[in-house]
């Protein structure tokens, strides 16, 4: 009689993946088997409540019902045509979604780095087609810390070393300025500029929020100088920060949207360039294309989640609990925590580095069930699920101040 397979543990796991994986990733030692609204389990059973939600891409939980039953509903009937052919989803999440942001036209993609790699194509093919700027002449303006992707030409802009090193030469086109400086960025532009790429709030860097006013100043700039506004919202759009667009903080509405993460409400990946007529009308037929942008079963999956966000429910539970996150932060500077920077549910929090790294504060975090994941030097990033309660919430910060204690 055969003996029954031996269940493989977390280590057994990990240990797995070390000769087959390629090393691109540093995870925390959890392996996740299933996950339900705020909470995973691991493969043995422990319970981790979960404060990173994918960054960003699980705003609205692990398998939402919505969500999972409009997934399922599309699977059993027609998940991919390619673009070769339309698909009876198609319109409907275009629709919604264009009106959902207050733009016109859009154009569907997958991940959040062909959003962006869409977006300064459009902007190049808008500045020679429109503006009239010479062949091959056009300038992006992006700003420093910024975090956009890592395909070869979104690196060429990075500022990050670790992103860059190793993978030139460079995709020429772009200008580099300081983050939240509207002088560095006028002196930057002039008439070759396509457009300005910036992060209404920079996720990467440790949740850095823009004085107020600065996206305001980049809209009149851009409109001033001719050239367009590109807003990447893929990380704090779609009801992050309290509102449905970071912009909306500051009543803007950029030419160009950039979309992605939880678009795809944490099943399929689904990204999107939303932007006025005038500028996606640039393209034409051969000119730019995707296999799976637009497909069936991420357009159901898309126009669900756009669904849940015309509701209100979750822009208003993220400012809500937002205030919950950021008194609870404020009891905590002084108490291992050296200061923070948080808007609706997300949150950059700086630990005193004397008492560890961002690395070694997740992982003890992770030992109390807690799941958040560092960025540079000792800062923590916290943007849990939309869905979260409050109490859920004030476990998570109660973890936080025994670990730093």
């Amino acid at each position: 009689m055969t003996a029954p397979a031996r269940t493989r543990t977390s280590d057994d796991l990990i240990r797995a993946e070390e000769p087959v994986l390629a090393h691109n990733y540093h995870p925390l030692p959890v392996v996740v088997a299933r996950a339900e609204g705020t909470w995973v389990e691991d493969v043995e059973g422990n319970r981790y409540l979960d404060m990173l939600a994918g960054y960003s891409a699980l705003n609205f939980g692990h398998r939402h019902p919505a969500l999972i039953e409009a997934a399922h509903r599309q699977l059993d009937r027609l998940t991919l045509t390619s673009r070769a052919f339309h698909n009876d989803r198609l319109a409907s999440f275009a629709e919604r979604l264009a009106q959902l942001t207050g733009l016109d036209m859009v154009l569907p993609m997958n991940t959040g780095a062909e959003a962006v790699e869409s977006g300064i194509k459009v902007a190049r093919k808008w500045a020679y087609d429109v503006k009239g700027v010479p062949a091959d002449r056009a300038t992006i303006v992006v700003a420093a810390e910024n975090f956009h992707g890592r395909t070869t030409t979104i690196v060429s802009f990075s500022t990050d070393e670790t992103a860059r090193a190793g993978f030139g030469p460079f995709t020429p086109g772009f200008r580099v300025v300081p983050y939240n400086d509207l002088a560095a960025l006028e002196e930057a532009v002039d008439d070759t500029t396509a457009a300005v790429l910036i992060e209404p709030i920079q996720g990467e860097a440790g949740v850095v929020i823009p004085d107020e006013g600065y996206l305001a100043g980049v809209r009149e700039l851009t409109r001033r100088k001719g050239c367009l506004f590109i807003a990447d919202e893929i990380q704090s759009g779609l009801g992050r920060t309290g509102r449905t667009l970071a912009v909306e903080h500051e009543g803007v509405v950029p030419d160009v949207l950039l979309l992605g993460k939880a678009l795809g409400g944490g099943i399929v990946p689904v990204s999107a360039v939303v932007a006025r007529r005038e500028v996606l009308g640039v393209l034409h037929p051969g000119e730019h294309g995707s296999t799976f942008g637009g497909n069936p079963l991420a357009a159901a999956v898309g126009t669900a989640v756009v669904e849940l966000l015309e509701t209100g429910e979750f822009q208003r539970r993220a400012a809500e609990l937002g205030v919950v996150l950021r008194d609870g932060l404020t009891e905590l500077v002084g108490k291992g925590v050296t200061g923070f920077r948080s808007r609706g549910l997300w949150a950059g929090v700086d630990v005193d580095p004397a008492l560890g790294t961002g690395r070694e504060v997740s992982e003890r975090l992770m030992r109390e069930g807690i799941l958040v994941k560092d960025t540079h030097g000792s800062t923590i990033r916290l943007a849990p699920p939309l869905t979260i309660t409050a109490e859920e919430l004030r476990t998570a910060l109660a973890a936080l101040e025994k670990v730093l204690a």
